[in-house]
């Protein structure tokens, strides 16, 4: 292991502020403009993280074209590269910054070489998977109107589009809760939606005195400082809640399809130090699990088993967005 300075990337939360998402959170006592906030979306802090021996193998690959814009071909190769790291996993998690272009051209790219058995969602439900056909999934106009995506906060779904035609043949899974049963979890604590389940995840003990104070803290940081302290355990369950439902959804993805199952999703629920990584490997210790992160101008937060570089998205200051709707 190798200890770098990273700062944590940057993701807008302008986008956020359409999705139902945004009122989960919310008891009577906060403002409306905190909502903003909840999906988690970082801004630039200082972070210390430590980069996997096994990340190292892949240097050659993505320090040519560190921070540098790539051109479709070049995108193709080190997608191949890459490709022969992530082999032989059963679960594949390729993260985002979900803002970034490049970053979705690379995640296409991956999805082709790898070929996977299925490819689980974070950005959609179960239901809304169920709708995906490869018919459908020929035209990008039909699949962001089936999807109600214009209405769902993500970015812009020309940046999604490439790997959903990619996925075209491939069964599709969705891992986001639904909103009224994201609100009953968090009302009754995140094991409650998972039933039985939860033991196997690790969500029938809290998380340690420690742990729980960084990742608080991290939250805390992560919305300029101005998240209601009485939020910030709420804030911490709901990513917990987000990351398992990856987890249980590519289970039942990789029993029902077999392998390799690809996990799309942001990098912050691709962490094997804290994402949806620990509580697969919880429930389903056997698996072979790799996560690729997708670094913006070197700058990444967490713990991968992979890194791959672009440039970063000029974005607005998410601070100024906040101050600016109180």
């Amino acid at each position: 292991m190798r200890k770098l300075s990273f700062l944590v990337g940057i993701e807008s939360a302008l986008s956020f502020a359409k999705s139902p998402v945004a009122s989960l959170l919310a008891p009577p006592a906060v403002s409306v403009s905190a909502l903003l906030w909840v999906a988690g979306f970082a801004l630039s802090v200082p972070f210390t993280l430590s980069v996997p021996t096994v990340a190292q193998a892949v240097e050659a690959a993505t320090k040519p074209h560190d921070g540098v814009a790539l051109g479709q071909a070049e995108v193709a190769g080190l997608a191949e590269q890459l490709a022969q790291k992530l082999s032989g996993a059963d679960v594949i998690v390729l993260g985002e910054v979900h803002d970034n272009a490049q970053h979705h051209a690379l995640q296409s790219q991956l999805v082709q070489v790898l070929q996977p058995s299925a490819v689980v969602w974070e950005m959609i439900t179960q239901a809304q998977a169920e709708t995906l056909t490869p018919e459908l999934l020929l035209s990008s106009e039909r699949t962001a109107q089936a999807l109600d995506w214009d209405t769902s906060g993500w970015p812009d779904f020309a940046l999604y589009a490439p790997v959903f035609q990619a996925a075209a043949n491939v069964p599709h899974y969705g891992a986001l809760v639904p909103r009224a049963a994201s609100q009953a979890a968090l009302q009754a604590g995140v094991a409650s939606h998972f039933g039985a389940d939860a033991a196997r995840f690790g969500l029938d003990r809290p998380l340690a005195e420690a742990e729980q104070a960084e990742r608080e803290a991290d939250q805390l940081a992560n919305h300029c400082n101005a998240m209601p302290a009485e939020m910030l355990p709420m804030l911490v369950d709901f990513q917990r809640l987000r990351d398992t439902s990856l987890a249980a959804v590519a289970e039942r993805a990789f029993i029902q399809k077999g392998g390799p199952v690809v996990v799309i999703t942001g990098n912050g629920h691709a962490r094997t130090d804290r994402g949806l990584p620990v509580y697969l490997s919880r429930a389903a210790p056997d698996l072979v699990i790799h996560s690729l992160g997708q670094m913006e101008a070197g700058q990444i937060s967490g713990v991968f088993d992979l890194l791959a570089n672009a440039p970063a998205v000029d974005r607005p200051d998410s601070c100024l967005a906040f101050s600016n709707s109180k």
